[in-house]
């Protein structure tokens, strides 16, 4: 999953595709690199970031998703808004990519359910300007784990198909920098839920404190693209079904990497467990 930001303020390439034509020809260039899908996004989740309007969001991500689409492209919206994410659908995005896991609109299991959309619920505990003084955890996996469980029962509930949902563990959100490995240390756990898992690392700040300099300053997100695409490789081999990135060449070589590795280990694990939640959407 390749990343399209048309948000001025990303917290690693903000404002760079901002302009709808920007936006789409880096798309493009993501699918070249060997994407599956393109998640467009109009509103940044950064730390301390506040929201955008919904008719801005709109906007912002609409253009870009119809001619995404146009190209053949399998195209996914980030939002959290549930008329952001029945518009998207309706402009040609087959996935609903929602970083609150349906906390912060009380609509979207109602929205998913009736555009029949793949749709990834992340593990989330509040927005971005108030979620790093939400990161205390008895047991951050098992935690983790039953929360994204209890919004699986809940999306059901609203008549989400358990066949729709994809998990995230939500790396970076509501977690501090050492909380993150043990998540994608114990993928298992999530996969033990019974449903696709989505790992999104990329550029995170956890990586720029892992690769810390000798003065202790963070590495900047750009200099983080080469623990992603090691972090790729092993969340592919422990069985993720897709990995969220902001550069795509490196990672898609990662997972290739992978898939040889575990078939040369024994039963392939990447991908599993099941098939592709995009190929269950309702016409």
């Amino acid at each position: 999953m390749g990343v399209v930001n048309v948000t001025p303020d990303s917290f690693s390439d903000g404002g760079e595709w901002f302009e709808p034509s920007a936006a789409v020809a880096h798309g493009l260039e993501l699918l070249g690199e060997g994407a599956d899908i393109l998640d467009v996004g109009g509103e940044s989740t950064r730390p301390g970031s506040v929201r955008v309007p919904q008719d801005q969001e709109l906007a912002r991500v609409l253009p870009v998703i119809e001619r995404l689409a146009a190209h053949g492209a399998t195209v996914s919206v980030d939002t959290t808004r549930a008329a952001v994410a029945e518009r998207a659908v309706a402009a040609g995005a087959r996935l609903v990519n929602d970083v609150s896991g349906g906390l912060a609109d009380p609509d979207m299991g109602r929205a998913v359910a009736e555009t029949g959309a793949a749709y990834v619920a992340m593990h989330w505990r509040g927005h971005a300007d108030v979620m790093d003084g939400l990161q205390q955890y008895d047991d951050v996996v098992a935690d983790v784990r039953d929360e994204l469980a209890a919004r699986m029962a809940a999306l059901q509930d609203d008549g989400v198909r358990p066949e729709q949902i994809i998990l995230d563990p939500g790396l970076g959100f509501a977690k501090a920098g050492a909380l993150n490995w043990p998540l994608l240390a114990h993928l298992d756990a999530l996969h033990g839920l019974g449903r696709p898992v989505l790992v999104g690392a990329s550029r995170k700040r956890f990586l720029g404190h892992l690769l810390a300099d000798t003065a202790g300053h963070p590495a900047p997100p750009r200099a983080r693209d080469d623990a992603t695409a090691a972090i790729s490789a092993l969340s592919a081999a422990a069985g993720a079904w897709c990995v969220r990135v902001h550069t795509v060449r490196a990672s898609a070589d990662a997972v290739r990497v992978a898939a040889a590795w575990t078939a040369a280990s024994g039963p392939a694990r990447v991908g599993s467990p099941g098939t592709s939640p995009l190929r269950h959407r309702r016409h």
